[in-house]
C-alpha cells in the first residue's frame, strides 16, 4: 500500500462519495488509487473552478466536506476562485492537488508553485504532506476543520514521489470524531431575556449559521410566541417561511430597502447565526444606536458596528427554546407588520405583466409558480442576484442558494450538478444564471450529460454584464465596457447533447419551464432555456426605491 491508496482510504472513512476534479500528471497515483474504490465516484469536469463549485454546492448542501482535485500549476490555481467562494460562503470544502517531487521544491522547476501559500488566504488550513506516515493525520485534519462550526476549505498538497512511497501496511484511517453539542451559559441566556422582556420594537436578523444549524422550526416557534418580526439574509432564505405572519423576507440588496427601514425602527436586534459577511453592519446599524443580541453557535467577529450587549453562544435552537420559555405576551408589531403590507403590495405589481422581454419579477413570479415547497434553486452572480433575493421567496432554508460572501459568477451550472448529485430524485433543480456567468462555466453543460444530471439552466439574457451597468447607472448615469454578443444557446446545448429553448413571448415561460423539468427527467439531461430579460427595471428599481423608502 502506497501513501495515495492509504488517502483514499482515509477519504472513504470520511465518507467521501464523489470527488470532482481533472486527472494531471502529478495527481494520478491517486487518480489510480481510487479507480479501486467502491465507494467514491470520480467525476470529470471540464474546468478545475467547476469542480470547486460542485463541491461548494455539494457541501453546502450536505454539511459534509465536498472533495475537488486538481493537478499542480494552473490546475490547482483554477480550483481558488471556488475554494475561496466555499470558505467565505462557509461551505464545507477540502481540495486535493498534485505537487512537483520533493527534490525539486528548492529550486525552479517547471509549473512548480508553493501551493500552500497560494491557497492560505482562503482556506482554514492548508498543509503539505511530506511525511507519508503523517497521510491519516493530514485528512482528518482537513475535514476537522471544513466541517467544524464556522466551515469553510481546506487544502492538502501531495508531492508526487510522497503519493508514491510505500506506508505500513499497519497505518489506518483516523475515526472521525463525534461533534458534541455545545449550550450557551445560563447567565447569557437570562441576560438576554431581560433586553428582550423590555424590549417595545424588537426584530430579528437571521444568518446563515442558523441554516447550518437546523435552527428553522426553532425559530420560527420563536418568532411567533414572542410576535417577533424575522428578516433573512441571502444565505438564509427560507430559515422562517415566507408565509409566515412574521417573515419580513430578505435584506442584502445594494439598496436601501424595506427591510432596512424596518432595522432604523427597531429598538433591538436580534441576531440568530449571522454572519458580518452576509451583509455588512454598516449597511444596517452604521449609528451603533441599536442595542444587539447575538445569538449563535459561535461568538461574532469584530466590527466596530456589531458590538453585542448580550453574546448567547451556544446550540442555536435550544437559546431560543429557553429565551422563548420566558419572554411571553410581547404585543403584536403593528408598525412593522404596515411595512409588510406595502412591501408585499409592491412586490405583486408585475405578477401578470405581459410585456416582453419579460421583466425579472414577472420571470421569477412563474419560477415560484412551477417550483415546489422542496425544489432547489441555484442562484448564479448578477443582476438576476438582486430580483431573486427581493421576489422568490422560500418555504424551507437550503431551497434557494446563493453565494453572497465570495459572491462569485459562475456557480450557477456547476452547482446544479452537484445540488442534482446530493437529491438525484424528487426535487426539481433549478439554475437562474446571467448570460454573463453561464459563460464562464457553460462547459460544464457536457458534463452533465455524460454523467446524466438531469436539472434546468435559466438564462437572464441581455447580452451584458448587467449588474455593472446597473451600478453604473446608479453611480454616473452611464454604462461603458459592459454590453458583448452572445452564442445561439439554444443550438449550444443540443450540440453538447443536452436539450435547448428559447422564450419568444411572456406566456411561455410558465409551460416550456413544466416541460424542461419533464423532459429533463426522461431524458436524463439539462435543459437550457434562454429567456431575454428586460433589465431597464434595474434602474427603475432604484429609483422606485430612493422615493419610496427615503
Amino acid at each position: 500500500m502506497n501513501t495515495a491508496q492509504l488517502m483514499v482510504k482515509c477519504l472513504e472513512k470520511e465518507e467521501v462519495k464523489y470527488i470532482f476534479g481533472i486527472p494531471g500528471e502529478e495527481n494520478l497515483e491517486l487518480i489510480n488509487a481510487l479507480k479501486d474504490s467502491e465507494q467514491i465516484r470520480f467525476i470529470t469536469v471540464r474546468h478545475e473552478q467547476g469542480a470547486a463549485f460542485m463541491a461548494d454546492i455539494y457541501g453546502r448542501l450536505t454539511g459534509k466536506a465536498g472533495v475537488c482535485l486538481a493537478t499542480l500549476g494552473p490546475g490547482a490555481t483554477n480550483l481558488i476562485t471556488g475554494v475561496a467562494d466555499a470558505d467565505s460562503d462557509a461551505a464545507p470544502l477540502v481540495a486535493i492537488t498534485g505537487q512537483v517531487g520533493t527534490e525539486r521544491m528548492h529550486i525552479t522547476s517547471h509549473q512548480y508553485l508553493a501551493l500552500t501559500k497560494l491557497f492560505e488566504p482562503v482556506t482554514k488550513r492548508t498543509k503539505l504532506v511530506i511525511d507519508p506516515s503523517s497521510i491519516s493525520e493530514v485528512v482528518r485534519l482537513a475535514f476537522k476543520y471544513a466541517e467544524n462550526e464556522r466551515p469553510g476549505a481546506t487544502h492538502i498538497d501531495i508531492p508526487i514521489n510522497v503519493s508514491k512511497i510505500s506506508v505500513d501496511e499497519n497505518e489506518k484511517p483516523l475515526e472521525k470524531e463525534i461533534a458534541v453539542p455545545e449550550y450557551a451559559k445560563l447567565s447569557c441566556v437570562h441576560n438576554a431575556e431581560k433586553i428582550i422582556k423590555k424590549a417595545a420594537r424588537p426584530i430579528i436578523l437571521a444568518g446563515a449559521a442558523a441554516v447550518r444549524g437546523h435552527a428553522s422550526e426553532a425559530l420560527t416557534a420563536f418568532a411567533d410566541r414572542l410576535k417577533i418580526p424575522v428578516i433573512n439574509t441571502m444565505m438564509s432564505k427560507g430559515i422562517i417561511p415566507f408565509t409566515d405572519k412574521y417573515s419580513m423576507l430578505t435584506i442584502g440588496i445594494s439598496q436601501v430597502d424595506y427591510q432596512n427601514k424596518m432595522l432604523e425602527k427597531a429598538d433591538l436586534v436580534i441576531c440568530v447565526g449571522y454572519d458580518l459577511v452576509e451583509y455588512a453592519p454598516g449597511k444596517w446599524h452604521k449609528f451603533n444606536d441599536c442595542p444587539i443580541v447575538h445569538i449563535d453557535m459561535r461568538p461574532p467577529h469584530v466590527n466596530k458596528y456589531y458590538q453585542p450587549c448580550v453574546q448567547v453562544v451556544g446550540d442555536i435552537s435550544a437559546s431560543l427554546n429557553l429565551i422563548a420559555q420566558k419572554v411571553t405576551n410581547k404585543d403584536e408589531p403593528l408598525e412593522f407588520l404596515e411595512i409588510k403590507e406595502k412591501m408585499l403590495a409592491d412586490l405583486h405589481q408585475y405578477d401578470h405583466d405581459g410585456s416582453f422581454p419579460l421583466k425579472p419579477q414577472r420571470i421569477l413570479r412563474d419560477v415560484r409558480a412551477v417550483m415546489g415547497e422542496d425544489d432547489i434553486l441555484i442562484s448564479d452572480v448578477g443582476a438576476h442576484k438582486v430580483w431573486i433575493s427581493r421576489y422568490y421567496h422560500c418555504y424551507k432554508p437550503n431551497t434557494c442558494i446563493i453565494s453572497n460572501g465570495f459572491a462569485s459568477m459562475g456557480i450557477g451550472l456547476p452547482g446544479a450538478i452537484g445540488a442534482r448529485l446530493v437529491y438525484p430524485e424528487n426535487k426539481k433543480i433549478l439554475a437562474v444564471v446571467g448570460d454573463g456567468g453561464f459563460m464562464m462555466n457553460c462547459q460544464e453543460i457536457e458534463t452533465a450529460v455524460r454523467e446524466k444530471t438531469p436539472f434546468v439552466v435559466l438564462i437572464f439574457n441581455d447580452a451584458a454584464y448587467g449588474l455593472i451597468k446597473w451600478k453604473q447607472m446608479d453611480q454616473y448615469g452611464c454604462t461603458e465596457f459592459c454590453d458583448f454578443s452572445n452564442p445561439d444557446f439554444v443550438k449550444m446545448a443540443e450540440s453538447m447533447g443536452a436539450v435547448g429553448y428559447k422564450i419568444t413571448c411572456a406566456d411561455e415561460l410558465m409551460p416550456i419551464l413544466e416541460k424542461a423539468f419533464l423532459e429533463a427527467e426522461e431524458k436524463h439531461v439539462p435543459v437550457i432555456i434562454d429567456c431575454p430579460v428586460d433589465y431597464a427595471e434595474n434602474v427603475k428599481l432604484s429609483q422606485h426605491l430612493r422615493n419610496t423608502i427615503n
